[in-house]
Formats: C-alpha cells, sequence, structure tokens
C-alpha cells in the first residue's frame, strides 16, 4: 500500500488503527497453490489465529481456502462466515474431550494429538473420522515458544508412542483419515521441513484408510529488507515430488494439506499510530506512541521484529529513535531504530502487522482496543470499530454497596 493512503486511513478512522492490503493475501495465497501445482489434489487451510476478523475469513473463503481452528470459538466463527463444516479442520490442544465432541457435532474435520483423548473419543465415536497430530520430534522455528515439533513441545503424539497408538486403534476400531505434524513457525531451511516430511511419511504408511496428509505451516515471512524467508517455490518443488512419491507407493491419490496463518496475512498487515511525544534523556530519544503492547504484543512476547517507518516524513532526515508505547510497563516496539525524523503529530507504520497482532491485543491499563480495516478494490473498508467505554464495562457486574450489610469491614 501506498504511505498516501495510510495516512488518509489514519485520518479518517483516527489512530491505532490495524490495516490488512486484500490484494497482498490474495497474493500469497495464490503464491503458495502455485508451489504445489503439481500436486493433484492440494488444501490450504487458513489458520484462523493468526488474525480472526470475520470479513478477513469470508476473503478467504472466495479465495477457495478452508480454514484451520484451535477453539470451539474458531469453528464458530468459520461457519458463521461461511465455510463449510467440511472446509474446517479443529485442531485444539489441552481442550477436554467435551469440546471435541461439540466441534463433532458440528460436523468438522476432528485433530487429535493427546493418547488419552484419543482412546477415549475412539471409544465413544468410533466411526467418527480422526486426524492425528504427530510430534516429529524436530526442532524448527524462529523461538523457542514457537518452536512446537521437538521432544518437550506439548504438542503432537511423540512418534515413538506409535505402538501405543496402534493399539488404540486397534481396539478402538476408529478411522484414521488424517495424519498431521507441525513443527514450529518462521522456518527457514527447507531442509529441516522436508526432513521432517520424510518421518511423516514413514509414520502415514502404517495407516490405511488415510484421506490426507497435512504438513502444517510455519513459513517465514521477511521482517525488513534484505530479511531471509522460506523458498516456498523450492519447497514446493521438493516436497511436491517426495508427496506424489509418497501417493505412488501408498496407491492412493491423497490430499496434501497446508495450514498457513502468518505467511498469508503477516506482509498483508500494517499498524498506524499517531506520536504522542518525542522525548530526550542523557542517553536516548524516545518516540512515544498511542498504543503500547496491549495492541502489538509480539515484540515485548517474542522480541519479535516490525519494521516501523514514518510515513509523514518519509524523506526527512534519519535520526536513531527508540519507539515506546504509552503502557505503565516497560513498553519498547522498536530500540535505537534509524528513522525519518519524527515529530509529534506524526504517524508511524509498523509492517508485518497483519498476523498475530490484534488477534492477541488486550485492554491492558483499560485501553481501548483499535479499529481493523480491510484495504479491498482500492477501498478502506472498516471491518471492526473502535471499542469504547461501554466495551470495557460491558461483562463486568457492580455490586451495590449501599446497605449496611454489605459495607466491607476494615480492622
Amino acid at each position: 500500500m501506498l504511505n498516501s493512503q495510510l495516512l488518509k486511513i489514519a485520518e479518517n478512522f483516527g489512530s491505532p488503527v490495524y490495516v490488512y492490503d486484500a490484494e497482498k493475501i490474495a497474493f500469497q495465497y495464490k503464491r503458495l497453490t502455485d508451489a504445489f501445482i503439481e500436486v493433484k489434489h492440494l488444501k490450504i487451510n487458513y489458520a484462523v489465529k493468526a488474525l480472526s476478523n470475520i470479513s478477513v475469513l469470508k476473503y478467504f473463503n472466495i479465495l477457495g481456502a478452508g480454514i484451520d481452528t484451535v477453539s470451539i470459538q474458531e469453528v464458530q466463527l468459520g461457519l458463521a462466515a461461511g465455510f463449510l463444516p467440511e472446509q474446517i479442520i479443529f485442531t485444539p490442544n489441552g481442550v477436554s474431550l467435551s469440546e471435541i465432541e461439540e466441534a463433532t457435532k458440528l460436523g468438522v474435520q476432528i485433530n487429535i494429538d493427546n493418547l488419552s483423548i484419543l482412546e477415549q473419543f475412539g471409544t465413544k465415536h468410533p466411526h467418527i473420522p480422526v486426524c492425528i497430530r504427530i510430534n516429529p520430534h524436530v526442532m524448527a522455528g524462529g523461538n523457542s515458544n514457537i518452536s512446537v515439533g521437538h521432544i518437550d513441545s506439548k504438542f503432537g503424539i511423540s512418534i515413538h508412542q506409535i505402538p501405543h497408538l496402534l493399539r488404540i486403534i486397534e481396539n478402538t476400531k476408529m478411522n484414521i483419515n488424517g495424519i498431521h505434524m507441525h513443527t514450529g513457525s518462521d522456518i527457514l531451511d527447507i531442509d529441516v521441513f522436508l526432513y521432517a516430511s520424510e518421518i511423516l511419511f514413514e509414520t502415514a504408511k502404517q495407516f490405511k484408510n488415510l484421506e490426507f496428509i497435512d504438513f502444517g505451516s510455519g513459513f517465514k515471512v521477511p521482517y525488513k529488507i534484505g530479511d531471509i524467508e522460506t523458498n516456498i517455490e523450492e519447497l514446493g518443488k521438493k516436497l511436491s515430488e517426495k508427496f506424489n512419491s509418497f501417493c505412488k507407493e501408498y496407491g492412493k491419490d491423497l490430499t496434501l494439506a497446508f495450514e498457513p496463518g502468518k505467511f498469508l496475512v503477516s506482509e498483508a498487515g500494517y499498524f498506524l499510530t499517531h506520536v504522542n511525544a518525542v522525548k530526550q534523556t542523557t542517553s536516548t530519544v524516545f518516540a512515544q506512541v498511542d498504543s503500547g503492547f496491549n495492541h502489538l504484543i509480539r515484540p515485548m512476547l517474542y522480541g519479535s521484529h516490525h519494521d516501523i517507518i514514518n510515513i509523514s516524513n518519509p524523506k526527512g532526515r534519519e535520526r536513531f529513535y527508540t519507539v515506546v508505547g504509552y503502557i505503565c510497563e516497560t513498553d519498547t516496539f522498536g530500540n535505537n531504530r534509524r528513522i525519518n525524523e519524527i515529530n509529534e503529530g506524526d504517524v508511524l507504520c509498523f509492517k508485518n502487522a497483519g498476523a498475530y497482532c490484534f488477534s492477541m491485543s488486550s485492554n491492558y491499563n483499560s485501553r481501548y482496543r483499535p479499529a481493523e480495516i480491510l484495504w479491498h478494490n482500492k477501498k478502506a473498508h472498516l471491518i471492526r470499530q473502535r471499542e469504547t467505554f461501554d466495551d470495557i464495562l460491558k461483562n463486568q457486574v457492580e455490586i451495590d454497596f449501599k446497605s449496611k450489610e454489605d459495607k466491607v469491614l476494615v480492622g
């Protein structure tokens, strides 16, 4: 998107505000499907947790995607957005059997990653098809918090537990129609991914009624100029060859599935803030903006990098700034960044703000969560209103302390 378009949005809708470029989302979706064009049956299930606005989900439905969900609420969102149950896979972690059964009643594909839950479910519902999430014990991902396929991870059923898994299937006579893995996010080395795929293929041979193999996602996107990203085209070529070879050996054309979130929406997102104040200290120049980690927590949580540019003064002299928020706690977006000269009132744009940004926002410090805008067909569409004070109070229940009986006794 152009700086002028973003500035107009900040002017019309206020700040802070999230903006998503639908054209970039469509470009990334096509890029991924083109990379695996040699596969006969391909299914892209967008990971709802990355960005769950219902208008964004409806847009993915138009593009032809399915969705990957991790909670019953995300399942319900998908259905509300117009997805058919068969277009939805439910891959929770650590949820109760009752939540899985609730999703089953809605008709979606179930994906289970716990032997205990699998046995309970198979005993009660042996005829309902189930996908199994395998932990391949492969360390992948850009941060320990987002590496989920290693041996100490809470996710998936260990490949070393396959004999136990097969016993459960034999005893319950349940139908396993899919096998799944997800090693982590920000995977850079495609050889690590391909190595994990070999483990999954070997495991898949032990299941005779498979309909699909799901490789999760975790593809790395560039976070700054010159940054390295997953070579999705090379991965597509190499993994397609391996997958087609496996299908030939298996004797059946299976569906190859992926569950990308960040890859599809990260680069499409922009977060716009106004500069409240420029503060010079003895060692640092702070640019203090009208937001905080209540709106974008990733830099504080993961140490993630978001390029920050001054779209109000893109040709100004570059200086070094530490960009911080207004939360009453250490709240740093970027330390010692080289940015075009910043003045109070300028609009700063945070890039790569489409994935795990608004979806992880909160009302910390009793601040309102921001509006969301979808830029589609050269027009800004409001897809979430900015919260108001009524939203802060909405679910709170006030107690009437007027009577003597309700007074709090002190001392």
